[in-house]
């Protein structure tokens, strides 16, 4: 009897113990969703940043944001910090190269910041770019981010990451250090839903505009043409963009000389440019993205 009696008396411990156990496990899984909160401290109030509001679509199921109401209007920030002239480039002019991109969340109304992350790049590898560019590329409600990213002996290639600072896409390398890319923006083009980015490959050399789809998480090109450029090496902008004066988008750059501002657009598969008028400084480019 006393045998017997000993486990059985064990047993409501040990059911306290499991609850116990429980508590804390859960406790623990608590902490570690609310932990992604953290007070601003600068983050975003450094560097070159943008950002931009987005819905909380899809609930996020199963990620961070998972708890927060399913139609919050959320802020998500993107900058570039830790400058750096280690590769040496300095298109940009006084805009130098940075080491980290940066991401966070915000709430309206709350000072603190949801889910701090970031990509801290190895040696040989910048962020050499102005600014990152947020664009909803895969139809969920929330941004992506879109910076040029640069490698010692490669030069630049054009890097898609989401909000947790994944890696999601890429475009291929230049091939050879000091050749850079000027981003002008991304669309629809063609209306069948993907989103399409532009950018100019080597706008003071090779001049070519290049088209990129982004489709189930890759870039693949599918267009390009010579003789266009949108970047001056030292400016520490890029000028042009897209408009949409109701005929579809239009990317606005200058021709190969710097003489004449050309609209460019997708037709068919293949880029259309047509002369809008005469580049008068990089002011005109801007002012060209207006519609008429």
């Amino acid at each position: 009897m006393t045998g017997r009696a000993q486990p059985y008396g064990l047993r409501p411990l040990l059911r306290a113990s499991c609850r116990f156990v429980l508590a804390v496990c859960l406790s623990a899984l608590c902490q570690s969703l609310f932990a992604c909160e953290a007070e601003t401290n600068g983050w975003g109030d450094e560097g070159r940043y943008a950002e931009a509001e987005f819905s909380n679509a899809r609930g996020s199921s199963g990620q961070h944001e998972s708890w927060v109401p399913h139609d919050a209007q959320l802020t998500l920030h993107a900058g570039f910090t830790r400058e750096t002239d280690e590769y040496g480039h300095r298109v940009l002019g006084h805009v130098r190269d940075a080491k980290i991109l940066t991401i966070h969340v915000r709430r309206p109304g709350d000072d603190r910041i949801t889910c701090p992350t970031g990509v801290v790049l190895p040696q040989g590898q910048v962020f050499e770019d102005i600014a990152p560019r947020l664009v909803d590329l895969d139809g969920d409600g929330m941004p992506e981010i879109i910076v040029v990213q640069s490698e010692q002996s490669r030069g630049a290639r054009l890097a898609v990451f989401d909000r947790r600072a994944r890696l999601l896409a890429v475009t291929s390398y230049i091939g050879r250090t000091h050749r850079w890319l000027a981003p002008i923006g991304a669309a629809d083009l063609d209306g069948d839903g993907n989103i399409e980015i532009a950018y100019i490959d080597r706008p003071h050399l090779a001049k070519t505009l290049r088209i990129w789809r982004f489709e189930k998480g890759t870039l693949t090109e599918i267009a390009s043409k010579p003789g266009l450029s949108n970047h001056k090496i030292g400016w520490a902008h890029i000028p042009g963009g897209i408009r949409n004066c109701g005929d579809g988008p239009q990317f606005i750059t200058a021709n190969h000389n710097w003489t004449r501002i050309m609209a460019s657009s997708l037709d068919g598969g293949a880029i259309q440019s047509r002369d809008i008028g005469p580049y008068a400084g990089p002011d005109s480019l801007n002012h060209a993205t207006d519609c008429p």
